[in-house]
């Protein structure tokens, strides 16, 4: 993941357009998920609809763009303060021995986060620069070297305190892991020049070398899965390393270069299953048997898609903590997540904590927000599936196995409440049944207009509405009305 901003506009509607055409196709039966397990925790991953996703490292000391700025292509998002570029990654690879987030507190992140109506938590335990956010054994290159200060801290071991303090609050749980590594000698090896984000030699003349970046890359998986308890989802990402099978098929922007770096996807998952049986694999925009979901990133698709599916995306400019980070307003966050879940989607919202282990007020105050918002309408957001049109104007829908409908009114930027009347053109309430609006205990009257109804709200709502940003109107759909899976 990189930079926000025009520059990240630009990759995200790439990786968007990838992984639409690579799952627009219906994958062979041999491709397709079969196990119940997976399946099951595939349909209560979808239930939760609402995620967080966190992007920290040493990094962020320095308030840049994570990994990508010791990235030597010639991309906006790879950009560095300095000149010359050895000098820089050398200095980028000492930023460890200064990182010391004393006021890590994962407790206050959790509780942040649940108040704010989220339900799963992905969190990176190592980006493309190769720094460990875990204590892993096969490399110095993390949070618990020799080098780094914060090995002395109670809750050095960041992915493990993360992990116990969101399970303690109900949580679903994810590891971010990127299957790149650009610290380590058998991905970027310190023979040759490192022109792009691959491999920088043959692996056809070095097999030996990929096979032991394999086997480096299987044993922290191993490490992941086998020693942090529970885990829901396993998020790989990185997707040019791909076998060259999948490299035929990806635009050539994304996969710069391609390679075929074939990195054993079923040896890992078999493994991975082997110590998390139903655990999710995730390996973004490499479609198949081990994409279990898709993840569009910064973007959400036009209308429903034929598969599970989640977009992530930042609640700044920036994955990582930029000082001067401009966040989204809450009620483009609500709007977001409510575009999303209409669609069928899940939304993982990310967070870059800063150096000294703390979200930005902005951030606590748009969690906050998102949370007061929930608070009244979470049961049109959890475990919901779409319905069609999924939007008319200025209204999503979404639905319940039960037949039930929510119509969401998104508010304009200056609407601080609700019209007198909402027209619905395609959905209708059953004859007989009542609407409800959330929050609010006065029944809201209708009548059927066409094929749709006109809902009058009821005036002490209008007076004093009971939300901000979005108004739900609930009611038992007229037969025609059909909701469809995701």
């Amino acid at each position: 993941m990189k930079l926000a901003g025009p520059a990240l506009s630009l990759a995200a509607g790439i990786v968007l357009a990838f992984s639409l055409v690579a799952g627009s196709a219906q994958a062979p039966d041999a491709d397709r998920e079969t196990d119940p397990l997976v399946l099951a925790k595939l349909a209560r991953w979808q239930d939760w609809k609402f995620g967080l996703m966190m992007h920290w490292g040493p990094y962020s000391q320095w308030g840049v763009v994570e990994s990508w700025s010791i990235c030597s292509e010639d991309e906006p998002w790879c950009r560095r303060s300095m000149a010359d570029y050895v000098e820089y990654k050398k200095a980028y690879e000492a930023l460890p021995r200064t990182f010391n987030p004393t006021k890590f507190d994962p407790d206050a992140w959790a509780a942040a986060a649940k108040a704010a109506g989220m339900r799963y938590v992905v969190m990176t335990t190592k980006h493309h620069d190769g720094f460990t956010m875990y204590d892993t054994k096969q490399t110095d290159y993390r949070i618990t070297g020799p080098d780094v200060p914060f090995r002395a801290h109670p809750k050095a071991d960041v992915f493990r305190a993360v992990l116990d303090a969101f399970r303690a609050q109900g949580f679903g749980t994810g590891a971010y892991f990127s299957k790149p590594d650009w610290h380590h000698p058998d991905f970027w090896a310190p023979d040759w020049a490192t022109p792009d984000r691959n491999v920088n030699y043959s692996i056809d003349r070095y097999p030996e070398r990929w096979q032991r970046f394999r086997d480096f890359t299987y044993r922290q998986i191993e490490e992941i899965v086998s020693g942090y308890g529970p885990l829901d989802i396993l998020w790989l990402d990185g997707g040019w390393v791909r076998p060259a099978p999948m490299v035929e098929i990806a635009p050539g922007h994304f996969v710069k270069n391609a390679k075929n770096m074939d990195i054993d996807m079923p040896r890992i998952a078999a493994m991975a299953r082997g110590h998390q049986p139903g655990v999710l694999v995730v390996d973004r925009t490499v479609t198949g048997r081990y994409e279990n979901y898709r993840t569009p990133e910064q973007e959400i698709p036009e209308k429903p898609l034929p598969y599970a599916w989640e977009t992530c995306m930042t609640m700044g400019g920036s994955w990582s903590y930029n000082p001067d980070d401009r966040y989204k307003p809450a009620r483009r966050l609500v709007h977001l997540l409510v575009d999303i879940v209409s669609k069928g989607g899940n939304f993982l919202l990310n967070i870059g904590p800063s150096p000294e282990g703390e979200f930005a007020p902005d951030a606590l105050d748009r969690l906050r927000a998102i949370g007061a918002w929930m608070k009244v309408n979470e049961e049109a957001i959890y475990g919901t599936r779409p319905i069609a049109p999924y939007k008319e104007a200025k209204t999503c829908f979404t639905s319940l196995p039960d037949g039930t409908v929510h119509a969401i009114y998104l508010a304009d930027e200056d609407e601080t409440a609700p019209p007198a009347k909402i027209m619905l053109t395609s959905i209708a309430p059953a004859a007989g049944t009542a609407v409800r609006m959330l929050g609010v205990r006065e029944t809201v009257r209708w009548e059927k207009v066409g094929k749709g109804a006109l809902l009058t709200v009821p005036p002490g709502a209008v007076a004093k509405p009971p939300c901000r940003y979005a108004w739900v109107f609930k009611f038992k759909a007229a037969p025609s009305a059909k909701a469809s899976g995701s």
